[in-house]
């Protein structure tokens, strides 16, 4: 994610990750996909029989029921269907290139090519293409092309392009005007007293803590939506009312700033989001599947999470974008100004992300962006190649370290095909 080098190493010098880590079994390969019944540390997430069991809306995020969960999220949950159009084919490279990478520290290190990665990594899809060219679609612990994968916080990214789309349409006027203009409930708080700007940033200075504890505002958030203790809209809201700083003045990951800027889409475009995302977003760019878009109990989107859709699906949104927001035919679905818009970083992030744009994560290099959720789902993209890889996981956290070896990964997949 940080910088260009030179290219791989040959596969023969590369070592890979052995021991109770292991995926333990041989990748089969068929039409140059790649899958397999096993996965690393498949004792913690399969039955003594190698069989997964079936999460329930109580238990989905559970180790011995997360591979189901992540893969099932919207037969758990409310959801409103994304439908598919006419899907565009991908090509797909003769054979998998020679991609190899310098393993994250946290994970031990070391020098890995795809087999090594995912031999020490829980992901349940990975997949890279440049252009309309697939060069590497694997899945683990028996997944397949055909499962919708929960997006997490990649949904936020989504969201965000809705928001350019409905300004480009006159349903959303100036990012400066507040968000109770558009819903009048949220009139006398904090939240609705917050411009647009400053919500598809992050920046709303309004208090939010989002550790994922089980007991922070991010928890509180989910009950009141996803888990339905209340109407939703304003109500769902109404406990974070506390401002601490001016809008604009401090940026802070903040999962409620997505979900008041989906109820405001809602409210402008008096229209479901995810027949919105369907008919602007989805069916042009060739999406192959109907994906879903799980909703609160007024029957409005997560906005903040929620997505669930195919593998190949998340990665032609991350070549939509590496594209300006045009369609492969050359339609302009998103436009181009508000796609760079977007990836720009508008406030600046300690870490190791240099910024952060439209509800998307903007890289040092600032050549590269990111779709990132929780527990392993991100979407890298390097407009300037083409370049875009989709990942789907199952990390026992929400903040898993093992996050930087997806990062490690990418820098080397742009080193040896960007």
């Amino acid at each position: 994610m940080r910088r260009r080098a030179l290219l791989a190493l040959p596969a023969l010098l590369l070592t890979r990750c052995t021991g109770a880590a292991t995926g333990g079994t041989a990748f089969t390969f068929a039409n140059g996909i790649g899958t397999r019944a096993g996965g690393p540390n498949l004792a913690l997430y399969a039955q003594a029989d190698g069989g997964f069991t079936r999460a329930t809306a109580r238990n989905w995020v559970q180790p011995a029921t997360v591979v189901d969960g992540l893969s099932r999220a919207d037969e758990l949950f409310p959801a409103n269907p994304i439908p598919a159009g006419t899907a565009t084919p991908w090509r797909r490279a003769p054979s998998e290139p020679s991609i190899g990478y310098e393993g994250a520290a946290v994970l031990g290190g070391g020098r890995y090519d795809i087999d090594g990665y995912l031999d020490r990594n829980p992901a349940t899809g990975l997949l890279v293409a440049r252009g309309d060219t697939i060069l590497v679609e694997r899945y683990q612990y028996a997944r397949t092309p055909a499962h919708r994968f929960a997006s997490f916080s990649m949904a936020k990214t989504m969201t965000a392009l809705l928001v350019g789309i409905a300004q480009a349409e006159g349903a959303i006027g100036s990012l400066d005007a507040p968000a109770s203009a558009h819903v009048p409930m949220l009139a006398g708080t904090e939240y609705g007293a917050t411009p647009l700007r400053h919500l598809l940033t992050m920046s709303s200075g309004v208090r939010f803590r989002e550790d994922y504890d089980g007991t922070d505002d991010s928890a509180i958030l989910g009950r009141n939506t996803i888990g339905r203790a209340t109407p939703g809209g304003a109500v769902a809201v109404a406990p974070f009312n506390d401002r601490i700083a001016a809008p604009g003045a401090r940026y802070y990951y903040a999962s409620a700033e997505t979900y008041v800027l989906a109820l405001v889409l809602r409210a402008a475009l008096a229209r479901p989001l995810s027949a919105v995302l369907a008919e602007k977003v989805w069916g042009p760019m060739g999406a192959e599947a109907t994906a879903t878009w799980m909703t609160d109990a007024s029957g409005t989107e997560l906005g903040y999470m929620g997505v669930n859709a195919v593998l190949r699906d998340y990665a032609r949104i991350g070549l939509l974008m590496a594209r300006g927001g045009a369609t492969p035919s050359g339609r302009q679905a998103v436009p181009e100004a508000w796609i760079a818009a977007m990836t720009r970083a508008h406030v600046a992030q300690a870490g190791r992300f240099y910024g952060y744009g439209y509800q998307t994560w903007i890289f040092p290099d600032r050549e590269s962006f990111a779709l990132q959720g929780v527990r392993g789902q991100v979407i890298f993209v390097h407009p300037r190649s083409q370049l875009v890889m989709a990942h789907t996981a199952v990390r026992l956290a929400s903040r898993d370290q093992g996050g930087a070896d997806a990062v490690a990964l990418w820098n080397g997949v742009r080193r040896a095909v960007g």
